[in-house]
């Protein structure tokens, strides 16, 4: 079977009632980026930082996944499926995708402060001052701001192997994931659908632009797909 790798960002979470990663006020749930999603804030306000992911916690264990979360599940039965996704609820989890790496965390994990390799689930409210086995403070199991994205190192080999690239509900600004497209060989298709058509860190590749919501527009990649791939 052909191989097909997806990056899902924001934009596919929004139509499940998810708010969006930063909206035009430059704010974030009506806070600062770096009062609650930085090591830094943490140092200074650890319950703040606490509650922030609390009641987006909260927000996302109440959110259902949303027609794409779901189409792209049965693309299984045809393809090689890789998800790659920029967001930390476990909609695409829900939907029953079998195959996926979260690049920035996951609200439903927590970590030491000490040491992030040691995580447990978590999925009721956190408060400061419970400790891992290593001594460290529990956190949320988030990459923050001016933390490394290990698990870009793990989906480095599925961009490599891609027939297909397709990008869903993300404006290509945030990195290092940005830059995963420039991995894809020279003979992968891209197909981005998204309302506001990001362009694609890869000049070789052919780009296709559904320019539609990704509940709206999930049914025309895919068969866009079983068209060139079937």
């Amino acid at each position: 079977m052909k191989n097909i790798v997806i990056l899902t960002g924001s934009g596919i979470s929004a139509e499940s009632g998810i708010a969006t990663f930063r909206e035009q006020n430059g704010l974030w749930e009506n806070h600062r980026i770096e009062d609650v999603a930085t090591p830094e804030a943490w140092l200074k306000n650890p319950e703040t930082v606490l509650n922030f992911y609390n009641q987006r916690r909260q927000q996302a264990l109440a959110a259902n996944p949303n027609y794409a979360h779901l189409a792209l599940k049965e693309l299984e039965k045809d393809f090689n499926v890789q998800i790659i996704t920029q967001n930390v609820d476990h909609l695409h989890e829900q939907a029953g995708s079998t195959n996926i790496i979260k690049l920035h965390g996951s609200l439903f994990s927590k970590c030491s402060d000490k040491n992030r390799a040691i995580k447990a689930e978590v999925y009721d409210n956190m408060t400061f001052g419970e400790k891992a086995p290593d001594g460290g403070y529990w956190r949320p199991d988030i990459v923050w701001f001016g933390e490394a994205v290990s698990e870009i190192e793990n989906a480095l080999p599925y961009f490599r192997r891609a027939d297909v690239c397709v990008i869903i509900g993300t404006s290509m600004q945030v990195y290092p994931a940005a830059g995963l497209t420039q991995y894809l060989p020279q003979y992968a298709e891209i197909f981005i659908l998204d309302l506001n058509s990001p362009t694609a860190n890869n000049s070789r590749a052919k780009v296709n632009y559904i320019t539609k919501r990704a509940t709206e527009g999930v049914d025309d990649v895919i068969n866009l797909l079983k068209d060139k791939l079937l």
